[in-house]
Formats: structure tokens, sequence, C-alpha cells
């Protein structure tokens, strides 16, 4: 492991990102999501995916100085355009005007569509949750031609990783926040364990006829991801292709001319409301934090050290990292310090 700080690696992110053609407000924009997510303990979501994004640049499947946009909207919803530019840069605009609204209204429901990979979508609860309110993400949008997971039951491609995340401020404690793809294993994983020859855990992938396998190389010759949970997962990933393409209608914005109907965009909903809708804010946060600890203070079972509230792995980690650096796995830091050579920049 090679091991940086959150400055290092913003720092290389931004340089590498500039010299693809990206401005600075976008740059420094994606540099924060990713170094985010690294300090969250999220290590998937951050520079792995640099060299997808610079190569997606190239292809012109990302417009690298693009803002987003609103396309219409009514005091409590509001339906935005990435305009194609980075998911992180569309994604946090959207959460932006979702809180905005939320304050105003007490509730608020913001769509995105025609954006690139919206990242660690946990990242975004947070930002609700830091203002006092409650949250709801839900990241779809793909277009059928470039799913990836079947249904339960089912051997076929029709689904996709369709992300979830969900924020309640704690009060006195960190947010109480999950965040999860609702396949059984996230695409980056699948893909990280085909570089690195490594085994997925069982009930994560089918091959291409439908057997259960562990070996990812399956999976990318025609074989699908698994919904988590089964038949329950299934249910949520239906919900959230809803939420996040259906409800949106974000099939309409496919643009011929970037990427044609097999691009990955993206559509994403977030529903944002007051935690002090139905009772007064103090009364709130203050059960919101007994609850976590009470949670906490139950007695972990054999073989456990603790038992955590969902948030409470990116809490420790980012106050970890923070302080001791961001451990860089060295196959990732030599692909990123290739790609700042390939750009022309001084070695990193």
């Amino acid at each position: 492991m090679i091991v940086k700080t959150a400055e290092q690696l913003t720092d290389v992110i931004r340089k590498i990102l500039r010299t693809a053609g990206t401005n600075d407000a976008n740059a420094e924009r994606v540099a924060e999501a990713l170094v985010s997510s690294h300090l969250a303990g999220v290590d998937t979501h951050g520079l792995w995916n640099l060299p997808r994004y610079v190569d997606d640049i190239r292809a012109g499947l990302i417009a690298p100085t693009a803002q987003p946009a609103i396309l219409h909207e009514t005091p409590a919803s509001a339906l935005l355009t990435g305009n194609w530019t980075f998911g992180h840069v569309a994604a946090k605009f959207a959460m932006d005007v979702a809180i905005q609204k939320a304050e105003r209204q007490g509730v608020a429901a913001v769509g995105v569509v025609q954006l690139h990979h919206i990242g660690r979508v946990g990242e975004y609860a947070e930002m609700a949750a830091a203002r006092g309110l409650v949250s709801l993400i839900a990241a779809s949008g793909f277009a059928e031609e470039a799913a990836r997971c079947a249904p339960y039951g089912g051997r076929g491609r029709v689904l996709d990783t369709n992300p979830l995340a969900m924020g309640f401020p704690g009060g006195s404690e960190p947010p109480m926040m999950f965040d999860y793809a609702t396949t059984a294993v996230s695409g980056i994983k699948v893909a990280l364990a085909r570089d690195r020859r490594e085994s997925l855990p069982p009930g994560c992938i089918i091959d291409k006829d439908g057997n259960p396998t562990t070996d990812p190389h399956d999976f990318f010759a025609g074989g699908a991801y698994l919904p988590f949970g089964g038949h329950k997962g299934y249910a949520i990933m239906m919900a959230v292709e809803f939420l996040g393409r259906i409800l949106t209608g974000s099939d309409a914005f496919v643009d011929p001319d970037r990427g044609g109907p097999t691009f990955r965009h993206q559509g994403a909903t977030m529903v944002v409301f007051k935690a002090d809708l139905f009772r007064p804010a103090a009364e709130y946060v203050d059960q919101a934090a007994d609850m976590m600890r009470r949670v906490r203070a139950v007695p972990p079972a054999p073989g456990v050290t603790a038992v955590l509230v969902p948030g409470d792995l990116e809490s420790r980690a980012r106050a970890t990292r923070s302080r001791e650096g961001v451990p860089i796995p060295e196959d990732i830091w030599k692909a990123i310090a290739d790609l700042a050579t390939s750009l022309g920049l001084p070695p990193q």
C-alpha cells in the first residue's frame, strides 16, 4: 500500500482532469467526490475510476466543462439536466437544489438526467443530513442495452446496480446513513476482482447460462449480477429503477451522438425533507441520538467486535484516514501514475 494525504490525492486528480480538458470548477468537484469516497473507506468509488473518466472525456461521453441546469421546476420539485457533465457535478447541484427547496417548503423532490457516473450516492445523503434533513437518493436510468443485472429467478440482463442511499440527521451523533448497490456486489468490485485475479463471494453473479459462479470473468463473458437479498432485494432494485429511471424519464434524454443507445447514462431522484415535519426538531434529534447509542450498547455476538449503526464505518474511516492518510493499493497508484505520464504530467 502507498499512503497519501487527502490533499495529495486532490492535487493529483485536479491536475489530471485539468490536463484532460476539464475546467477548474468541475475538476475541483470531481476531486472532492473521489477523495471523499476514499476518506469514507469506499475505495471502489475513488481513484480507480479516474482512468475511465479520462477515457470517456476522450471518447466524447463526458462533456468536461458543461454545467447542469434546471429544465423545469415547481416550488417543491425540479427536473435537472446534467448536460452530460460528470455525474458528481450534476448530482451535487441537484442535491443543492433539493436542500434549498426543502428548507423553504419542508419537502422537495428533484430528478436529474443526462449525467455520467454519479459516484458514491451516500455523499449526497451526508450533505442533506448535515443540514438537518432526511434524504433518499435512488440512481438508475441505464439504457436497457447496457444493463448488467438479472432479475430474481432470471438469467438475462435487464437491470443494473441501481444504488440507493438514505440519510437521517443524528443530532449529537453522526448521521444514520446507508448507501449500497442493490446488486449483491458493486460493478467496480467485480472489475477489481477480475484485474486482481480474485474470486467473488458466492451469490454475487451468474454465468451466461444462469449458473452460480465466483469467477468474475464469467460476468464479462455474458453473465450477470444478482440482486442482493434474493426476492426482497430484487423488489428494492425495481423500486430504484422506477425512482431513478421511469419517474425521471431518463431514457427520453439519450443522445445518439454521445455514446448511442448503449451508453450507460444515469438518471436519479433525490427526495429531501425536514426532520421536524412531524415533531419538534429537538425531540427528533434527542431520540435519534438515543436510539443510536442504545443500538451500539447491545452486547456483540461471538466473533463480532462491536455493534455498529449504519454509517459508523464511514465515520470511523473518515476520522482515521483524515489523521493517518489514505492507503492506496500499488496497482491503483501505478495506473494513476501511468495516466499522468500519458498526459505529459511529471512523475507522480
